[in-house]
């Protein structure tokens, strides 16, 4: 089974995995609750400025592709 995924839908997957992302490494303490889940902010942030960086990536070639005219 294919699942083609075009650059849009690329671009709108990795600007929603990073905002959620991003805002979830903000508000997140590093204890939450009596859950004895440790959530370690750094990494979480780590992976949320690459995914915002590859969001990123994929409007600045869509911006050269609405440039070039292709």
């Amino acid at each position: 089974m294919i699942f083609p995924l075009s650059l849009s839908d690329m671009n709108i997957l990795l600007g929603v995995v990073a905002l959620i992302l991003l805002v979830t490494s903000t508000l997140l303490s590093s204890y939450h609750g009596k859950v004895k889940i440790l959530i370690n902010k750094k990494r979480l942030s780590g992976v949320a400025t690459v995914v915002a960086i590859l969001f990123l990536i994929t409007v600045a070639v869509r911006i050269v592709n609405v440039i070039l005219g292709e």
